[in-house]
């Protein structure tokens, strides 16, 4: 069984679904979906962006990604990916953690 959490970033807020959960002894995975607005990513860059350093922007040091994959990676033992990306529309973003 996994749980989701949706989370959209949207005009400077984030939108966030209010979940309970009843019994979580069943739940071996959380799988958190974080969705924006932005530019979009093409994909051939999709493995790239979790590198330090890498950046599309003009401005920035390329760090975010590449310390949220270490972070959820190296701390939690989960995974960290794009989902699904549409350049001009936005990205989803997921991450697993297990139990």
């Amino acid at each position: 069984m996994c749980f989701i959490l949706y989370i959209t970033y949207q005009t400077g807020r984030i939108d966030r679904s209010a979940i309970f959960l009843s019994d979580v002894r069943y739940i071996l995975l959380a799988c958190i979906h974080i969705s924006d607005t932005g530019s979009g990513i093409k994909k051939e860059n999709f493995k790239k962006i979790f590198s330090p350093g890498f950046t599309s922007k003009k401005r920035g040091w390329g760090l975010g990604l590449s310390l949220a994959k270490r972070i959820i990676t190296d701390y939690h033992k989960g995974k960290i990916s794009v989902k699904t990306s549409e350049l001009g529309k936005g990205t989803i973003f997921e991450i697993v953690l297990k139990k």
